[in-house]
């Protein structure tokens, strides 16, 4: 697992870069072709890694509801992000990371709701879970990587 988080963390500080070199309007523009931004991609990775894992082992996760809803897979945005939720989600970014390691590390992750994912995939436990999110928010950077070219 120490190869799984270290590959998670340098993805998580590549996401965090964006909040660095983008404007909040270049972080809302939602370029022609493509159905969403770069906030709404980092997000919608913030939510899904809480399904995956948490609610995927049957636990509660640290993001509320109300985020879900907005960022869960199948929404798009809705309107511009503020600059406060932008600075939230920047700040959930590495909390979460630092979080579910932890809760890693203090043996929180006991069971696992076995499932299958669209993309095929059965996550069967905690660690099927950790790596498949390591491949959605891979897939998911480089969709920011296209949408970067045109804000």
């Amino acid at each position: 697992m120490n190869t799984s988080f270290k590959i998670w963390k340098k993805n998580r500080e590549q996401l965090l870069a964006y909040f660095n070199n983008y404007s909040l309007e270049q972080l809302n523009k939602i370029p022609s072709g493509f159905s969403n931004n770069l906030i709404w991609n980092i997000g919608h990775v913030i939510v899904v890694q809480q399904a995956l894992v948490y609610k995927g082992s049957g636990l509660e996760g640290y993001v509320s509801e109300e985020l879900f809803k907005l960022y869960m897979p199948g929404t798009k945005p809705t309107g511009n992000t503020s600059q406060q939720e932008v600075d939230d989600l920047k700040g959930l970014l590495m909390l979460l990371l630092e979080k579910t390691e932890a809760d890693f590390r203090n043996g929180k992750f006991v069971t696992y709701n076995e499932r299958k994912v669209g993309e095929g995939f059965i996550l069967s436990s905690f660690e099927d879970a950790h790596q498949f999110n390591n491949y959605h928010e891979g897939m998911h950077f480089g969709y920011m990587m296209n949408i970067r070219k045109f804000v």
